[in-house]
């Protein structure tokens, strides 16, 4: 009878440590990133009772919820992200709700870790927006004109906008066609180019074939532009001679020639960074001016259910359970969702089944010592009634 009632208070101790693994759980459904665990009994020797020998995490993964925060970034697969806090120790964890600071260093936005990244060679380094902030400017080399020069005129003007220099100022030319006073040439144009304060800065001809199209020798123009410290030449392009491409000479269409400026632009800074499926940086600065940033770490474990979680997201002192670096995509490791987030692995119908087993053998185990104590008291009455 007393080996009873030790047996059912250890269970009363089993079954409330075990509803405080389940509470745990339940508390951290909303929690990102976030492993259930289990609580595991084992038999005392000798028939002395039960007891919790400890916790095994699941190793399920929890659905990924998208959140649209261009730095969000979940695991579809295997694999843990790593982090590194200030004194240079590792965590890992699959919650990616991750920020980048005020250096441009990305960070866990919960932790303030650093989020560690993997170079080709496999070595892990921060991933920083350092020297990608913004694109340096490009100087304005080539402007091309298509339309056409219609015989019967004698005069068209073109202004092309947004020649950059290569300190990314912009400035604006007037081009000039006037019909070319010589009788013995009908099929020439005279071309000046002027800045936005009336100074030439270049002059040249455009003399057509009968066929309307540009002669050679005769297609292209080059202006000197004067700049800060400086001159920028600019190729000014009109056409391929003896085709139908760019400017034309033909009776019937009107003055339509202008100008399209082919290359250069101003200081361009990052208007959307995203990751991709393989954790890249993919960093975005106009439509036509995209460039790759460093690639997110993972990591894989032996087992994960031998991990545990501190804080509700973050796995510590792992790394010697820890059996690879690697990259999104490569080998085992799953691929990264971009703009999403990993929620917890909780499922609420387990847990209330779990919640009711648990009750149903605390109930048990206090039903037993009740009895126990009745049998032990009415052992105790017998013996006085003697």
């Amino acid at each position: 009878m007393f080996q009873a009632l030790f047996n059912s208070l250890s269970g009363l101790f089993s079954f409330s440590r075990s509803l405080d693994t389940v509470s745990n759980n339940v508390a951290n459904m909303n929690t990102p990133g976030f492993r259930g665990s289990d609580s595991f009994f084992e038999n005392i020797a000798g028939e002395h009772g039960a007891r919790i020998t400890g916790q095994g995490m699941r190793t399920g993964a929890g659905d990924l919820r998208q959140t649209g925060n261009s730095t969000d970034v979940a695991v579809e697969g295997s694999g843990f992200f790593v982090l590194r806090d200030a004194n240079g120790s590792l965590h890992y964890t699959r919650a990616g709700q991750f920020i980048f600071d005020e250096q441009g260093v990305l960070i866990d936005s919960v932790s303030r870790f650093q989020v560690m990244g993997i170079d080709q060679h496999g070595n892990l380094a921060p991933i920083s927006l350092e020297g990608q902030r913004t694109l340096p400017a490009q100087a304005t080399t080539r402007v091309t004109f298509s339309g056409n020069l219609q015989p019967s005129g004698d005069s068209h003007e073109v202004t092309v906008a947004n020649i950059y220099t290569a300190a990314g100022a912009s400035q604006s030319l007037k081009i000039k066609f006037t019909k070319n006073p010589d009788a013995t040439l009908p099929r020439s144009f005279l071309v000046t180019i002027t800045d936005a304060n009336g100074a030439q800065v270049a002059s040249g001809e455009l003399r057509f074939s009968t066929s309307g199209t540009l002669e050679p020798g005769y297609n292209t123009l080059t202006a000197q532009l004067a700049v800060e410290g400086g001159t920028q030449e600019v190729t000014f392009d009109f056409g391929t001679p003896g085709a139908f491409q760019g400017t034309t000479h033909l009776q019937g269409i009107s003055n339509n020639v202008s100008g399209t400026v082919a290359d250069g632009r101003p200081i361009l800074g990052i208007t959307t960074l995203s990751f991709d499926d393989k954790g890249v940086l993919q960093l975005t600065y106009s439509a036509n001016e995209k460039r790759q940033g460093a690639r997110l770490a993972l990591a894989s474990f032996y087992s994960e259910s031998l991990l545990e979680l501190r804080s509700g997201r973050l796995i510590s002192d792992a790394d010697a359970q820890r059996s690879g670096l690697g990259r999104a995509g490569e080998g085992a490791f799953g691929r990264v969702q971009g703009g999403s987030l990993e929620m917890s692995n909780i499922d609420l119908t387990q847990e209330f089944a779990d919640m009711l087993i648990i009750q149903r053998g605390y109930q048990a185990s206090s039903r037993v010592m009740t009895v126990s104590n009745e049998m032990i008291e009415q052992l105790y009455n017998s013996t006085r009634g003697g």
